[in-house]
């Protein structure tokens, strides 16, 4: 049997203080999914990439990043013992909805353990036992590549999702846009005061920076083919879910496009998926 503290790992934080600028940069940078919080020195909350990217495509507010404060998005800590097993912390993931559970030892933080941690440990142990179509979510959200951008967020806040598949009218899919896709969009445009919109060959406006779900700011300017990830990695409906996990790992993604027999997608297979396998197999 295996415990938190077998998987867990230090984690990257960030100070109570910083904007929402910093956040986003450490987070990019570092290719993290979500930070701790410290206020004097100790552990007090977490920001997770989910979060972030739903406060980002909510704001209406016309702010700039770094005007933003971290302390208006943070949640407060969800923590186990470093003894607790690794099916539990599963199943407390799934409970609460959330992608990482802080580690105490006693009663102090030691570390954090996350859904990328317990898909690593369903890879090693296993391996041959379930299929991708016993446990891929059979829905994906879709747009086509030629939507504006403020149609596509209002789509990912409606269904509470973090990527949308994307596909031109021929109804083959060209792209999938996540929200780390957004979140480089909103590091180069968030520190502007306006921004020029040159989608009409005729004439050039220049408007007030305004949110990603403005039709009359970049949310309507810009179309989604122009930030999308034109690659989607995708697997088979009878792959080895262990297996599909380490692909998930290797490439650093959350999720994958699931292929039919005649290479249509059928649905995503996400860490949080492979999350409920393990918290299944108890």
């Amino acid at each position: 049997m295996k415990y938190a503290k077998d998987y867990m790992h230090s984690p990257r934080t960030i100070k109570y203080e910083s904007n929402l600028d910093d956040v986003l940069k450490k987070i990019i940078d570092e290719k993290k999914s979500r930070l701790l919080v410290t206020q004097n020195d100790k552990i007090t909350g977490l920001v997770s990439e989910k979060d972030l990217g739903l406060f980002l495509l909510t704001d209406n507010s016309e702010r700039k990043l770094n005007d933003i404060s971290l302390s208006e998005i943070y949640k407060k800590i969800i923590s186990v013992d470093e003894k607790t097993e690794l099916t539990e912390c599963a199943e407390l993931m799934l409970r609460q909805g959330i992608g990482s559970l802080v580690v105490t030892t006693n009663n102090e933080v030691s570390g954090i353990i996350t859904k990328t941690d317990l898909v690593r440990f369903f890879t090693k142990i296993h391996a041959n036992q379930k299929t991708v179509g016993e446990y891929m979510s059979p829905y994906y959200a879709w747009q086509y590549s030629d939507t504006p951008l403020y149609k596509v967020v209002l789509k990912m806040i409606d269904d509470k999702i973090s990527r949308v598949i994307i596909r031109d009218h021929n109804e083959t899919p060209v792209g999938i846009v996540t929200f780390r896709d957004l979140f480089n969009l909103a590091l180069k445009l968030g520190q502007q005061d306006d921004v020029l919109d040159n989608s009409d060959p005729l004439i050039s406006v220049i408007f007030p920076r305004k949110g990603f779900v403005s039709d009359s700011g970049f949310g309507g300017s810009t179309k989604i083919d122009e930030i999308m990830s034109k690659d989607i990695v995708s697997v088979s409906y009878d792959d080895d879910l262990a297996k599909t996990g380490q692909i998930l790992l290797d490439k650093n993604i959350n999720g994958a496009g699931v292929l039919s027999g005649h290479n249509n997608i059928i649905g995503i297979i996400s860490k949080t998926d492979i999350v409920k396998a393990l918290a299944f197999l108890k």
